[in-house]
């Protein structure tokens, strides 16, 4: 299908010819400067009669068909109305990556149901088969490479006695990989980057047509403020909602500023709505998302634009400048949180820096907003952060953790590592290893270093640390997060814990799993326990149930459930706790 409309321009084509044939002859046999002038004069009268540029532009754009209404002529696109029409086509998706990705395939199916598509769980019912994508390590990449190869031998078989299946990359991989994606192998029939969805209906268009079809153009301004994702998290009683979109860190290994762009935040009033009709859905529990989801600046209204310059955790800093005014991330939680005080709020992923005090006492005051905090570290080393551009110390960062369990009692930390990343010594891995045993991490995500194109890293650094070693001092990192991980989890015996229940276990149907208020999984049988004004009910996913803690290995804990129960129940008996433990303690001293 053709993306520009025939222009036609009236003029004499005959007077052009003779001009140029004229003009090819003087300047072949002029002998003087005075002879090549005049010939540029009579040229130059002559192209002068005929089109110009605004004449192209003004046919092209101006001069369109156009119909009457009531009288008054109206503008007719180029386009049809119902091209990029799904006309009921089934699309099935499949997610890699990150739960940005997560909440990215909501909001993309969300664009596409509008215009007639429908989702299917079902890859041999698919007319549209969209992969979201992730580029943050090689596997993941090479995991959507070998996938293709799967995907084009299946639409090969189709092709014979079906409607031929469309081909799709969405997210990180798209907008990195575009070139090699559309000519290797033909894989592809459509791409589009994080901030292109609103396309899809379009490129899907120009690919029926027989066309490969991309948009990959990264965004200062989209934020899918006023797209309504849809939700497909189990039984609805989970949700994540993207706050933010972009990064400004640049941090030297990471490659997200460049295949998501620079930092922008919803208005708060968007991320408030949608939050309410979550709520009136039912939905439990509900994760704020962004790159670095702390760093959120609400700079929609006139009002928020103050002088105020964003406080960071004290020693650390930023590779940009400081930023002034708006609504913080502080002010978004308060707000997000008082909508009901029966859902658990959580956000990922944050940065270290952007932990002033006041988002800790609000975490430590609200009883629905969760007691863990994702703490990336990346690195125990002084000389490897540095190198990272991360923007702070070992130091700097055990006091932040410090204050953050001053302020929060019994808070669970989770953090992301990177091992072997370049310049690394052996020095360097054992105070990796030493903060990780200082710290006490509930949950890790660790990596062996992959370097990413276009990256710091990749254009000033060397990838030195050979792949045997970053295997080695990864597999070191990960014993040592799983001993100290298992300390914390046996400290919980005993304990009694609120559970939101996420479903039937994984490995038994006869066990049902879910997660504490620190991110926990919990494993427990499968049976009816007491809830309020019932003696006996079944537990289903969604509910919240209190389990005592009976056994625990370094990422699961085992108990038993003996009773329903609900978020602003369990922490009215916290608070009686509390209140009890210091009218005791007073009446001793």
């Amino acid at each position: 299908m053709g993306c520009f409309r025939a222009v036609r321009v009236s003029f004499d084509a005959s007077r052009v010819r003779l001009v140029i044939q004229y003009a090819q002859t003087r300047l072949c046999s002029a002998k003087s400067s005075s002879g090549q002038r005049r010939t540029l004069d009579i040229l130059r009268q002559e192209l002068s009669k005929g089109p110009r540029l605004p004449d192209f532009i003004r046919e092209g754009t101006l001069s369109k068909p156009s119909s009457v209404h009531n009288g008054e002529p109206q503008e007719t696109s180029y386009l049809p109305d119902h091209i990029g029409e799904g006309i009921s086509r089934k699309v099935y998706f499949e997610t890699y990556g990150c739960q940005m990705n997560v909440n990215d395939t909501d909001i993309a199916m969300s664009i596409l149901q509008k215009k007639g598509y429908q989702q299917t769980k079902h890859l041999n019912e698919a007319d549209v088969v969209l992969l979201v994508t992730c580029s943050i390590r090689e596997k993941a990449e090479q995991t959507i490479w070998n996938r293709l190869q799967q995907l084009t031998a299946m639409k090969k078989k189709r092709l014979r006695s079906h409607v031929p299946m469309k081909i799709g990359i969405l997210g990180c991989m798209a907008e990195r990989l575009k070139t090699e994606l559309l000519e290797r192998e033909k894989l592809v029939d459509i791409l589009a980057g994080p901030d292109a969805y609103r396309d899809l209906p379009r490129l899907l268009a120009i690919a029926d047509g027989g066309h490969q079809a991309s948009n990959v153009l990264l965004s200062l301004e989209e934020t899918y403020a006023d797209i309504m994702p849809v939700q497909h998290a189990p039984q609805g009683y989970s949700a994540f909602v993207s706050i933010m979109r972009g990064c400004d860190n640049m941090c030297s290994y990471c490659i997200v500023p460049f295949t998501r762009g620079r930092e922008r935040s919803r208005p708060v009033s968007s991320i408030l709505d949608e939050v309410r009709l979550l709520s009136d859905q039912g939905v439990k529990e509900v994760t704020l998302l962004g790159q670095n989801v702390n760093s959120y600046r609400d700079m929609s209204e006139e009002q928020f634009c103050g002088k105020d310059v964003t406080r960071l955790s004290r020693g650390f800093s930023t590779v940009y400048k400081a930023k002034k005014g708006g609504l913080r991330f502080s002010d978004l939680l308060d707000q997000v949180s008082r909508i009901d005080p029966d859902m658990r709020v959580r956000f990922t992923s944050p940065h270290p820096k952007d932990f002033p005090d006041e988002v800790l006492q609000l975490i430590a005051e609200r009883g629905n907003i969760c007691k863990q905090i994702h703490l990336p570290a990346q690195s125990g080393s002084n000389q490897v952060l540095q190198a990272m551009r991360r923007g702070y110390s070992k130091e700097a960062y055990l006091e932040l953790v410090e204050n953050i369990k001053r302020v929060i009692p019994g808070v669970s930390l989770s953090s992301d590592f990177i091992s072997g990343f370049c310049g690394e010594t052996e020095e360097d891995h054992q105070q990796t290893l030493s903060l990780i045993k200082a710290v006490g991490y509930n949950i890790g995500f660790l990596f062996a270093y992959c370097m990413r194109k276009k990256t710091h890293a990749y254009h000033r650094l060397e990838d030195d640390v050979p792949p045997e070693v970053k295997q080695r001092r990864l597999a070191e990192c990960i014993d040592v997060f799983r001993e100290e991980a298992a300390k914390i989890n046996l400290s919980l015996i005993g304990s009694t814990q609120l559970i939101l229940v996420e479903g039937e276990s994984k490995r038994s149907a006869e066990d049902l799993c879910g997660r504490t208020d620190g991110n926990m999984k919990v494993v427990f049988p499968k049976e009816d326990v007491p809830a309020a004004g019932i003696s006996s009910a079944p537990i289903k996913a969604g509910d919240y149930v209190l389990v005592k803690i009976l056994s625990a290995t370094s990422q699961t804990l085992r108990g038993r459930a003996h009773s329903h129960s609900s978020l602003r129940t369990f922490e009215d008996c916290l608070s009686n706790v509390s209140n009890m433990h210091t009218q005791l303690t007073s009446e001793r001293f």
